[in-house]
């Protein structure tokens, strides 16, 4: 039995050099292959849209989504309206009219609770975000249930013993039921 190279007389194993130099070889080998290989090789870019006076949101997450949130002209009172514009996790550019009054905490995405939660003025607590962690790599398009995943932040923080991160998603969570009632 050989550990870390050692074989049972205290001799080293058979192969373990050659062994080490053929794994070497093979990596070598692969990261020869990406870059050689335009499309694999090429670098990932994102975009950034630095916050201006008239962003409600300016941010994005880990999937390559970065987008801003301004009010639309045609916003009202009775109809808060904002314009979504970015790019998608694909780099492809998009733009999204959104009508807060539609918005579904229960089944959303991720630009929509963005807008939600940057028209309720939730509080960030220093941070970017008051959405759960989990939202950090959502597509353009993918849909969640918002307060479920509030509910298993708050079930994890308060198994983790972090009870003013406990505390602070269910606040966060409670702004979101109080739109949800108001409704």
């Amino acid at each position: 039995m050989g550990i870390n190279g050692i074989g049972a007389a205290g001799y080293p194993v058979m192969g373990y050099g050659n062994t080490r130099q053929a794994r070497k070889n093979e990596a070598e080998t692969a990261f020869s292959d990406i870059l050689n290989n335009t499309a694999a090789a090429a670098p990932h870019t994102s975009i950034v849209y630095l916050k201006t006076d008239d962003m409600l949101y300016s941010g994005g997450n880990g999937t390559g989504l970065s987008f801003y949130i301004k009010y639309a002209p045609n916003s009202t009172d009775e109809d808060p309206t904002v314009v979504a514009k970015g790019v998608d996790e694909n780099g492809k550019e998009f733009e999204q009219t959104i009508h807060i009054n539609d918005i579904n905490p229960q089944h959303a995405s991720v630009v929509e609770m963005h807008a939600l939660e940057a028209y309720l003025d939730v509080d960030k607590n220093g941070g970017l975000s008051s959405l759960p962690m989990e939202t950090g790599m959502m597509g353009l398009h993918d849909r969640a249930d918002f307060m479920g995943l509030f509910e298993k932040q708050i079930s994890d923080m308060t198994l983790l013993k972090q009870q003013k991160t406990a505390a602070y998603y269910r606040q966060s969570m409670q702004a979101f039921w109080d739109f949800m009632d108001r409704k």
